[in-house]
């Protein structure tokens, strides 16, 4: 039985990112993936100026018609990773630009914007058959028409980079929210009189998650709680790994030179197999990696 292991959260690894400017960089990224034993992916675009953020997709929608046309890659690209197939690129996922600065967490907080129907319509126009999935701040005035807007269109809203209290959070959810981008961080923390938007993604047991399980940007701890209160079916692990993750298990974290965390360092493979080594139970894991996200893809 072939098990399709599924990230929908990656910037980039192993020296390349979705800041490339040719194909052949996207198609790198997948091979990389899929030699890690990831399946499908869906790439994850930083925020920035519009126009850029068109000409990325532009270009992981090329990569996207070549691998669908199965063009094959030159030998000098393919030698090192023949043993396995490319991952599978599967759409985009727009990481901003209608974010919070207060939560901007790695991103640049000067590609942000305030939410418009009429930005949104600029950013996306042309792409709407590739963009899976949009986070967005719910807080920010304007943004409830767009997670609505966005929902209607059949591209999922998730919610992230956020300083959103409980009750935004939940508005942001009945206005067709159906996620949470990697929950904890880069948003308002959990307090015992104002739960926020990381109480609610743990307390709601519809809305999806995401995790990036790494020992780095969840504490042990943390983890334990969110799988021991969060519905198990929600729960989606993901790699939100960057150009400077590597293959081969490579735990350290990946930090900026302020210190702060860049992106994730390892695989979802290598984090479900770390997780389990851990003790954490092996379909429980696997399922965060296979069948909640194509479920929430689904959606």
């Amino acid at each position: 039985m072939n098990i399709k292991k599924i990230d929908i959260h990656t910037h980039g690894i192993g020296g390349y990112d979705t800041h490339a400017d040719s194909a052949y960089g996207i198609l790198k990224i997948a091979e990389m993936q899929g030699y890690a034993g990831v399946s499908e992916i869906i790439l994850s675009i930083y925020p920035s100026q519009i126009e850029l953020m068109r000409l990325e997709m532009s270009i992981i929608q090329k990569a996207i018609a070549m691998q669908n046309e199965k063009t094959e890659l030159s030998a000098d690209t393919s030698k090192h990773f023949s043993e396995k197939l490319p991952a599978k690129i599967i759409g985009i996922h727009l990481e901003g630009p209608f974010l919070n600065k207060k939560q901007c967490g790695s991103l640049n907080p000067d590609n942000f914007l305030e939410p418009s129907e009429y930005s949104l319509k600029k950013l996306i126009e042309g792409f709407e058959d590739v963009i899976r999935i949009i986070t967005i701040a719910p807080e920010l005035e304007g943004s409830t028409k767009l997670i609505k807007k966005i929902t209607d269109m059949g591209i999922i809203a998730s919610m992230g980079h956020s300083d959103a209290t409980y009750d935004e959070a939940e508005e942001g959810y009945n206005c067709g929210a159906k996620g949470i981008t990697h929950i904890f961080n880069a948003m308002r923390g959990f307090h015992h009189r104002e739960p926020g938007i990381a109480g609610f993604a743990v307390i709601n047991n519809y809305i999806y998650i995401e995790a990036i399980a790494d020992p780095h940007h969840l504490h042990p701890a943390t983890l334990q709680m969110i799988f021991k209160l969060k519905n198990p079916e929600k729960i989606i692990i993901i790699s939100d790994s960057v150009k400077e993750t590597r293959l081969s298990n490579f735990i350290m974290p990946v930090r900026e030179a302020s210190g702060k965390l860049s992106g994730g360092s390892m695989t979802i493979t290598e984090i479900a197999n770390r997780l389990i080594e851990k003790g954490f139970e092996r379909d429980m894991i696997f399922k965060c990696i296979t069948d909640n996200p194509r479920r929430y893809m689904a959606t």
